[in-house]
């Protein structure tokens, strides 16, 4: 039977928790000196609480720093509302078609916007934009327009430089650090980037993972990892230029996507827009970029072609014969079996899209070409994996349409892999009423249309062996209340992993957020009904989960504020499992310094019902940590600007469990019921 009892850790506490306790104590004091400074709720809490995806939706830890650091960098250089362009509003995620349409139509009609109160008044923006997009725009009327294009010259002279290093110091020993990695257990970065406002970047990054060798064995230039782009946007014709590793995204994501497309909980917002962009890879992922050029130009108002080409190296599992059967995307390169597969398979890309907009209409021609130097030939005799993408050479076509009234919005995209296999989405966004969202969501992906760079809406993570239908809605039925919710169901007509026949899924979402003056509450229930082989194989059983999140925001001055939060998750699959946590989270932020401090205690049956946790991050940095079992979890970040140029940060996180003796398995596996991880950062702007 599990042990569960606060007497028995007390017992025999380590010193390392009387000097956690001493820090955090110190924090707490500290958070009652009350100064004038920004509002302690920034744009990361916010994306939290509205945009990311639900909690048991797994997502690349690198992934979604790419999509955090994307957004950092245009709070480090917003826009100017009155002057920005449709392009520049098409880089904010959040933004539907609609919205950013009724901004430029207010904008022409009304003049420049004098104060952030105006955007309430535009009739296409919702709660959750007026709330997010203060961060990463400025008003200033008197502003003027350049009257010509700005130089290169300009641009350099103009711009600013940032140097940052991050390290990651674990105080414990994984299995791995002692018998098994080729290299030492702390994880550390250094990046390097020139941006001039939005239309220059150049950049470089070095990363590397705990256990991965620094300048020994594979890696002996030092780094595992580097990353380098440049990007020249909106030079006359020229829109859009990206150079060394970058992204693409065409239409709905059905040839290339992107992640930030994927969400549920993204799709009530944008409601489906298109995305038809180049832009830089700069984050540590190993996932889904290209490397080489990439151009869009503008050829006449209405017209525009974008053109790209890649020739990248990418990790592989092999078969005995040469083939390779799985591509593989962690990055990690920490024993020899793992630096035996890195880099031991090339892509080389080519694309474009050739796009016509006016007037609210949107058609673009897009086509995506990838061939392999070894054949992909994964284990089709497995039933999930027969209809895999498999051979040396991968064709993507694509039409993609899209039109935006007052009213609505309706956005599509159709394509065919080179053997014919279709897969359409098609997404139509309605506001009926000013405080009223509707949007609805229809794909059909052939369980044999196979792609390499597609990301879309869907339920599975691929675009492939799925069709259904997504319901949405949000609306505002008094001034401080805002309801959302959805309903999507999905159909898999082939097997998937841990499912031998066809499968159907249901899955509903339902939030209500009120917020006063100083005080922010909120509800969710999400509820994923599916299906699962039973134990014999014989038929589908039920595999269903159950979540509630409740929070409370107190914030009684700009500079604090506090948020109680508890979450309780059910699941079914065979038998009942439950779990629930209880967490408390302090902040506070002036012009200076930033502290935040978090809490929480959890209690689940079995991993099956594991509860999530978002923590302030030092910058360049996400995590949306996992708990299971009996145990707590303590996190203090601080954050300091020493002058106008120099930041510091550090971050302490410490979890202990009550119910065991060992934490993880395999060469992760260490050897106390806690681990303790710190984070130190530098940077500098200069």
């Amino acid at each position: 039977m599990r042990t569960s009892s606060w007497t028995k850790y007390a017992e025999g506490q380590p010193f390392q928790d009387y000097v956690l306790r001493l820090l955090l104590t110190a924090g707490l004091l500290l958070l009652t000196v009350i100064s004038n400074g920004q509002q302690t709720e920034g744009w990361e809490e916010l994306y939290d609480r509205y945009y990311s995806l639900d909690a048991d939706d797994e997502e690349d830890e690198a992934e979604r720093e790419e999509d955090m650091e994307r957004l950092r960098l245009m709070a480090d250089h917003p826009l100017n509302i009155n002057q920005a362009t449709r392009e520049d509003l098409e880089l904010l995620p959040f933004l539907s078609d609609r919205q950013i349409e009724g901004i430029l139509e207010y904008r022409d009609r009304y003049g420049p916007l004098r104060s952030l109160g105006e955007l309430r008044m535009i009739s296409a923006m919702d709660y959750q934009q007026t709330l997010l997009l203060p961060f990463f725009i400025y008003i200033d009327p008197d502003e003027q327009k350049a009257s010509a294009q700005p130089s290169m010259g300009d641009l350099l002279r103009k711009g600013t430089h940032t140097l940052e290093a991050t390290a990651r110091l674990p105080l414990y020993d994984r299995r791995g650090d002692k018998n098994g990695y080729l290299g030492y257990k702390y994880r550390h970065r250094l990046k390097y980037e020139f941006a001039s406002g939005q239309r220059l970047r150049i950049g470089f990054l070095g990363s590397q993972d705990a256990g991965e060798p620094f300048m020994a064995h594979c890696n002996r230039w030092g780094y595992d990892a580097y990353t380098y782009y440049a990007q020249l946007r909106q030079m006359g014709r020229l829109e859009q230029l990206v150079v060394g590793k970058y992204r693409v995204s065409m239409g709905m994501g059905l040839v290339a996507g992107q992640s930030f497309t994927l969400g549920k909980t993204m799709t009530l917002q944008n409601m489906g827009r298109q995305s038809q962009m180049l832009r830089v890879h700069s984050s540590r992922s190993e996932a889904d970029y290209f490397q080489g050029a990439g151009a869009t130009v503008r050829l006449s108002r209405q017209w525009s072609i974008t053109a790209f080409a890649s020739y990248r190296p990418i990790d592989a599992t092999l078969n005995t014969d040469g083939t390779a059967a799985t591509l593989l995307t962690t990055g990690y390169h920490r024993t020899l079996t793992e630096t035996d597969k890195k880099y031991n398979t090339h892509l080389t890309s080519t694309g474009g899209s050739l796009s016509f907009r006016d007037n609210g209409i949107t058609l673009s021609a897009n086509a995506l070409y990838t061939q392999l130097d070894r054949t992909l030939e994964p284990n089709r005799k497995t039933l999930y994996k027969r209809y895999d993408a498999h051979g040396r050479r991968f064709a993507n076509m694509s039409v993609s349409y899209g039109i935006t009234r007052s009213r609505f919005s309706l956005n599509g995209e159709t394509a065919t892999d080179r053997d014919g296999h279709l897969a359409t989405v098609n997404a139509l966004g309605v506001k009926p009423a000013s405080n009223l969202s509707l949007v609805a969501v229809q794909r059909f992906y052939s369980y044999r249309y196979a792609t390499l760079h597609g990301h879309s809406f869907s339920e599975g993570g691929k675009v492939k062996n799925e069709s259904g239908v997504y319901l949405g809605l949000q609306w505002q039925p008094l001034r401080y209340w805002h309801l959302s919710a959805y309903a999507d169901y999905a159909y898999s007509a082939w097997a998937r992993y841990l499912i031998s026949q066809s499968s159907h899924s249901w899955d509903f979402m339902g939030q209500a957020d009120y917020q006063r003056k100083i005080w922010t509450v909120t509800a969710r229930w999400r509820s994923r009904l599916r299906q699962r082989d039973n134990q014999t194989k014989t038929a589908l059983t039920e595999n269903n989960i159950h979540r509630l999140r409740l929070s409370a925001t107190f914030s009684p001055f700009a500079t604090f504020k506090m948020k109680t939060q508890v979450d309780w998750a059910r699941t079914f699959y065979l038998t009942a499992h439950k779990g629930w946590m209880v967490s408390e989270h302090l902040g506070y932020a002036n012009s200076h310094w930033q502290l935040n401090l978090s809490a929480a205690y959890f209690n689940t049956d079995t991993y099956a019902a594991r509860l999530y946790l978002y923590e302030r991050q030092l910058p360049g940095d996400f995590m949306s940590a996992s708990f299971y079992g009996e145990g707590y979890r303590l996190s203090l970040t601080a954050q300091a600007h020493l002058g106008s140029h120099l930041r510091i940060g550090a971050r302490a996180g410490r979890t202990h469990y009550f119910d065991r003796s060992t934490i993880g398995t395999g060469l992760q596996q260490i050897g106390a019921s806690s681990q303790t991880d710190v984070d130190v950062q530098l940077r500098w702007v200069f």
